[in-house]
């Protein structure tokens, strides 16, 4: 790197309109990754402790775990992109900060700079992922170790971890790769547990190329069954592994063939990824499994190309560095998504875990005369279909209407996780919109239902969703469209089933969901949101005023403050519906059942910092009214057109009055 990208030791400084150099490197070849990798980097100089072992980024924010463990991930989660990078012939700066690092944090005598070896089910377990991977692809960093030194990494790194109990999850890759990386450098390893580990990681598998974060009875396929971990750590398992171990090698990257075709739809023409599920506070390691396809030397499936893949990942990034908020003002990354925000950060998110960011860089890992590199950037858009039901994470993909989205059903986390209901068990989740979470336990304000179905049986104060599912795919109408089931009970004695159906070409801002209420032992309020949009207006950031067509922004009906929601303005009819329409363009709802559900169309003031990608928010929300032993259907159509280049505002309620038509089969259902 040039001595102009480098940092001075007492680091960088964000001040009120300073621009991060992440965001101003101009990303088209593979050195301008390398140099963005740097930007990345940087600034954690000043953090490092006095004998390199320990990283403490800013933020002094606790997690379930202790905060010397904390400190492990903010040095060994930036070694991704360190090593990707020195894998691929690059060179780094500040290289040796973590050689010296690895020296001390493995030597029991260094005071204050000593990891300590890693109890059951430990934090430190995971960190080894990357030392391991490290070990396994920078020779220079175990040739850098005397003698005595690399002893202490083998006792740490391997012997540890090899005693240990693990949770039952994608964790057991993270002692395949300790033992890995001990194995590449001649070190003392266990090839017993790398092979059965191994042996039980196959378990997880369910066919069509994807695989469960967890044993029988859990379903979870987030990006944890992708990029995060499993796919992403078969391929680079299959690069590193495959003379020794070819068979399972090729059962990964035929894996990776199959699922590649499936995982296209997450991401968007603008590079965003769909947010879904827990950890995606670790940004853009979303789209690390296509630069571990190019890594692991995987053979694309048609109609995929080197272009589309390339594409997908440099889009990816470059919408990243349109992010702004995404930094401390020491230039480190935050927990958050597109802004600083603790309510989506899980209990173990330390200010050093959002660098699992850092599997980005596994592209810096392939040699620049791949043709990943040597290839014109494409469009996967282009010839792959607009809408495709997956079977196996419970999924229906769509991109129509200018974002793409996905409708879920069935997944659940299997263990205590915040707002785990908004993060799992959602109805849409959207590139545009992304999901909210709760920001307290109050009120609908506070709840922030996006894309939600809430029942409260205490006038509104609490309110229940959808969390655990018994959920199915099935194809329904002449042309077996597909359509995801649920059926789930909010209460033991109200029931809900819900029919959720993707967007159709002739109305493509148009989602619909179907809900069969029994509220056989209480009376419930309902609330069934839609996305949650911008609610602050371009020209001075104050909140939205009613729908104004001269200015192309506003609300319908008029939105207002949280003390005032029982004014009449702020109520519609809910066949008239409620909408939003604002920088982020328009996303509204309407009742399509007809009088007998009786439901009214509001604007609810969401809590600030619910929503992962705007800081200020409104969901327009259907609410009404489920009597004791009443059995009653409601059709919710879910309008939604985020702004776009090209798009004009007087262009984002185009497709409101156009409503989408209810399917014959659903009429038959409902008996209308």
């Amino acid at each position: 790197m040039s001595s102009s990208q480098q940092q001075p030791a007492q680091g960088l400084v964000l001040g009120y309109s300073s621009k991060h150099p992440f965001s101003a490197v101009p990303l088209s070849d593979r050195a301008s990754v390398q140099t963005l990798l740097a930007t990345l980097l940087d600034p954690l100089e000043p953090f490092f402790s006095p004998g390199k072992a320990r990283v403490r980024c800013p933020g002094a924010t606790a997690v379930r775990f202790d905060q010397t463990a904390s400190e492990v991930e903010g040095f060994a989660r930036p070694l991704w992109g360190l090593a990707c990078l020195l894998a691929g012939g690059g060179e780094y700066r500040g290289t040796s900060w973590w050689i010296d690092g690895l020296r001390a944090g493995t030597d029991p005598v260094r005071d204050g700079e000593y990891w300590g070896y890693p109890a059951d089910n430990d934090q430190r377990m995971v960190e080894m992922c990357p030392l391991g991977f490290a070990l396994a692809v920078a020779p220079q960093i175990w040739e850098g170790l005397s003698e005595r030194e690399r002893g202490n990494v083998e006792a740490w790194l391997g012997n540890s971890i090899n005693e240990k109990n693990m949770p039952n999850t994608n964790w057991l890759w993270f002692r395949v790769f300790a033992n890995l990386g001990l194995k590449k450098n001649g070190g003392k390893f266990s090839q017993e547990r790398l092979q059965a580990d191994i042996k039980h990681l196959e378990t997880f598998y369910r066919g069509d190329g994807w695989s469960n974060d967890g044993p029988e009875g859990i379903h979870q396929m987030d990006y944890y069954s992708s990029s995060f971990a499993i796919h992403f750590l078969q391929l680079l398992y299959a690069k590193l592994a495959g003379e020794e171990d070819p068979e399972h090698a090729a059962e990964f990257k035929k894996r990776a063939q199959i699922a590649a075709l499936d995982l296209a739809h997450y991401y968007d023409e603008l590079g965003r990824a769909i947010p879904f599920g827990r950890s995606v506070g670790y940004r853009f390691a979303m789209v690390s499994f296509w630069g571990a396809l190019a890594y692991a030397d995987v053979e694309l499936p048609a109609p995929l190309t080197w272009g589309m893949v390339k594409g997908i990942v440099m889009r990816h990034l470059r919408w990243w560095q349109t992010q702004p908020d995404i930094w401390s003002p020491s230039g480190t990354l935050t927990i958050g998504y597109s802004y600083p925000n603790m309510y989506m950060a899980e209990n173990y998110n330390s200010p050093g875990s959002p660098y699992w960011a850092c599997l980005a860089f596994i592209c810096l890992a392939v040699p620049e005369t791949h043709p990943f590199w040597t290839s014109k950037e494409e469009n996967h858009w282009d010839v792959i279909p607009k809408v495709k039901a997956l079977k196996h994470p419970g999924h229906i993909m769509s991109n129509l209407g200018g974002h793409c989205m996905l409708l879920s059903s069935g997944q659940a986390c299997s263990y205590p996780m915040k707002g785990t209901h908004a993060k799992y068990g959602s109805f849409a989740y959207s590139s545009a919109f992304g999901y909210s979470v709760p920001p307290g336990l109050f009120t609908l304000e506070q709840y922030a239902l996006a894309s939600q179905l809430g029942f409260s049986d205490d006038g509104g104060e609490y309110w229940k969703t959808r969390r655990v599912s018994d959920s199915s795919l099935q194809t329904r109408g002449d042309g077996n469209e597909p359509v995801l089931v649920s059926l789930w009970s909010p209460f033991s004695d109200v029931h809900v089933k819900t029919y959720l159906i993707p967007p159709r070409s002739e109305t493509p801002n148009w989602h619909l969901r179907a809900h069969h209420i029994r509220a056989e032992g209480r009376e419930v309020l309902t609330a069934d949101g839609g996305f949650a949009i911008c609610s602050a207006r371009a020209a001075d950031g104050r909140l939205l005023g009613p729908w104004d067509p001269a200015s192309g922004e506003g609300t319908r009906p008029r939105l207002m403050g949280n003390y005032d929601v029982l004014t009449p303005e702020a109520w519609a009819d809910g066949a008239e519906g409620a909408f939003a329409v604002s920088k982020g363009g328009a996303a509204g709802v309407r009742a399509l059942e007809g009088t007998r559900g009786g439901r009214t169309a509001t604007l609810v003031n969401a809590d600030p910092n619910s929503n992962l990608v705007e800081s200020r928010t409104t969901i327009p929300t259907l609410q009404g009214t489920v009597r004791k032993g009443e059995n009653v259907w409601y059709v919710t159509a879910v309008y939604a057109k985020p702004a776009a280049e090209g798009v004009s505002k007087n262009e984002y309620l185009s497709g409101w009055d156009k409503l989408p038509e209810v399917p014959a089969w659903l009429k038959e259902e409902i008996g209308q």
